[in-house]
């Protein structure tokens, strides 16, 4: 069956590329960079065996990857989760960013999924958050997690463009 969210060829050799492994299931380049190159992905909720995939928005920059586990390694997590736990304003945009993810996620079809990274009152996956603020924000944890790794500011692509 062909799914409305099929890559084209070279996408698919691009993000693999990235990744350094095979892509699941169906999805599509949801944001690109400033170069032209995949930064993030949407996937749809069920890979192609029935299997349930939580995940909609997937990082496939490896610098953003490299910088959001740094941030990871270092407990940023714990403190994004803290200021959650401190700051009602901060919570009601971050609940907000979360009934948006699930509602777009449902859209494609309604599955029994966790929420996004561990939101809205425990942070658990900087990548999860990151990705949906390139491919659709806002996401309040996304945009700190951006503050602190920083737009990539590649002068060459991370992967090798097709012709």
């Amino acid at each position: 069956m062909t799914h409305r969210f099929s890559p084209s060829e070279s996408e698919r050799a691009l993000v693999e590329a990235q990744l350094g492994r095979p892509l699941r299931g169906h999805w599509r380049v949801a944001r690109r960079c400033h170069l032209g190159v995949p930064m993030a992905v949407e996937t749809v909720p069920r890979l192609e065996d029935g299997t349930p995939f939580p995940t909609l928005f997937w990082l496939t920059c490896p610098l953003l990857i490299k910088r959001a586990s740094h941030l990871e390694s270092n407990g940023y997590m714990r403190v994004l989760t803290d200021r959650l736990g401190r700051d009602e304003q901060s919570q009601g945009r971050q609940q907000d960013a979360v009934y948006r993810y699930s509602a777009r996620r449902d859209a494609h079809e309604v599955i029994e999924a966790t929420q996004p990274g561990g939101a809205p009152d425990r942070i658990k996956c900087l990548h999860a958050h990151l990705a949906h603020e390139l491919a659709d924000g806002p996401n309040p944890v996304g945009s700190a997690t951006l503050a602190q790794t920083g737009w990539p500011d590649c002068i060459v692509p991370c992967v090798e463009l097709p012709k």
